[in-house]
């Protein structure tokens, strides 16, 4: 090798040796040299999980910036389920996010002291009569019974004895990630785009800072975070990074906007048993629940049917971000639906509050996770359907090995690819084309 342009033969050799690994691995672009300013958008327990793995492995030079745009944990973080099943996956690639999660959070749990994690059996449950006193006579069953289950529900049975099946609050981990790593700089503000230089290759773009107008600014000023690495992890709204990515990304996404129910503890109940409800269709009220019991004697209900979807055009104007109001007559169906299988609940029971999130789901049901082509120090962790909250220990650990190592090594992330779906012609670059190659600013 000879210099060339300045650069030394070595130079030359670990260039392409780092634009080989990135081709190998599907990864789009990659920064040529460590991380100084990293920016992570969205604040629930996915955007948080991210921060919080990069703080654990980044060197302490490293500022991290987390962008949330109302609160941490304000939207499906914040009424999430928080259920959790290891062995649940179906054998595609998601399968590993199922399992390093599920064991990652059982060493989480300890290492931040999180009082709602536990390990609980679950039960399926069909509607019906007489059910509960057979399965109170079952000598498998009768122990997994809950007291409170002993209202008109029909065929029951085991889905997991609570050997990989877990639940967590997830504000609860969010808030208590953002504690123990007090270096993560949270922001209160909305992401409206970037600023991006020249890049290492020709028809490249580099991040160089975040633009945000900041929470309640009202004179909405574009203000400016530096940044040299960004993570798109916003749930929903991460489709509007398409436009701040000019195209290089097509990120279809669908919110699917759900209402849940949380009941108080019951006057005069010392304990609420732990376990939780998957429950076949009721046709009587157009539910299908899904009941977990808490460690603070609340019961969580999901799967109260009548569910909106939101389209991508009203998720990039940010849509039901600020408020996200619960479908009254859902409420009074999951309502009446389990007080017909809790006789407890029908006498003395009392809701503690009613809400509704969304869920971010791509067309092929798997998350966006990667770079994002053509923008060195770009990537997105996004659309993780239902399954965000269990995945979150997964995912923040293999978007911090990608963004500070170049590649994970935790998770293969190539089925996650960001640009999947975007057209091989408009992939990467903001350059000019001439018969559609991309040509960098300038022929």
């Amino acid at each position: 090798f000879m210099t060339i342009f300045g650069r030394s033969s070595i130079s030359i050799r670990i260039t392409a040796a780092v634009l080989s690994v990135c081709h190998h691995h599907s990864l789009r672009t990659m920064a040529l040299s460590s991380p100084k300013n990293i920016v992570v958008i969205g604040g629930g327990i996915q955007g948080t999980s991210v921060a919080y793995h990069i703080s654990k492995q980044a060197p302490k030079d490293v500022t991290i910036t987390l962008l949330e745009s109302k609160e941490p944990a304000a939207a499906a973080s914040g009424k999430g389920g928080g259920f959790m099943a290891r062995s649940w996956g179906d054998g595609s690639p998601t399968q590993r996010l199922h399992e390093l999660a599920f064991d990652m959070y059982e060493d989480l749990a300890t290492e931040l002291g999180l009082e709602s994690y536990r390990k609980l059996p679950v039960l399926s449950v069909s509607p019906g009569y007489v059910g509960v006193q057979k399965a109170r006579k079952d000598s498998k069953l009768g122990p997994l019974m809950p007291n409170w289950l002993d209202g008109d529900v029909g065929r029951i049975s085991a889905l997991g004895y609570g050997a990989d099946t877990a639940q967590i609050t997830p504000t609860e981990a969010v808030i208590k990630m953002l504690e123990k790593e007090p270096r993560i700089h949270l922001l209160l503000g909305t992401c409206v785009g970037i600023e991006t230089d020249q890049g290492s290759q020709r028809a490249a773009r580099k991040i160089t800072a975040v633009k945000y107008t900041a929470r309640g600014d009202d004179s909405a000023e574009e203000k400016l975070i530096p940044a040299d690495s960004m993570v798109v992890s916003a749930g929903p709204w991460s489709c509007a990074a398409e436009d701040w990515f000019q195209g290089a990304v097509d990120l279809p996404m669908e919110g699917i906007k759900s209402t849940s129910i949380v009941w108080k503890k019951p006057e005069g109940e010392e304990n609420v048993d732990a376990t939780a409800l998957f429950c076949g269709e009721d046709d009587r009220f157009g539910t299908h629940l899904e009941v977990y019991p808490r460690p603070d004697g609340t019961i969580y209900l999901c799967g109260i049917g009548g569910s909106d979807y939101v389209p991508k055009s009203m998720l990039k104007d940010g849509a039901f971000r600020e408020e996200c109001d619960a479908n009254k007559s859902r409420v009074r169906a999951a309502s009446e639906s389990f007080q017909e299988m809790s006789s407890v609940y029908k006498k003395t029971g009392e809701l503690d509050r009613t809400q509704a999130c969304m869920r971010p789901c791509p067309p092929d049901a798997r998350p966006y996770m990667g770079c994002v082509p053509g923008f060195e120090g770009a990537f997105i962790n996004a659309g993780h359907n239902c399954w965000g909250i269990a995945w979150a220990p997964a995912c923040g650990k293999a978007m911090a090995e990608l963004v500070l190592e170049g590649e994970s090594t935790s998770v293969n992330l190539d089925p996650f690819d960001p640009a999947r779906f975007t057209p091989q012609a408009g992939r990467g670059g903001r350059g000019r084309k001439r018969r559609g190659a991309d040509v960098g600013e300038q022929w």
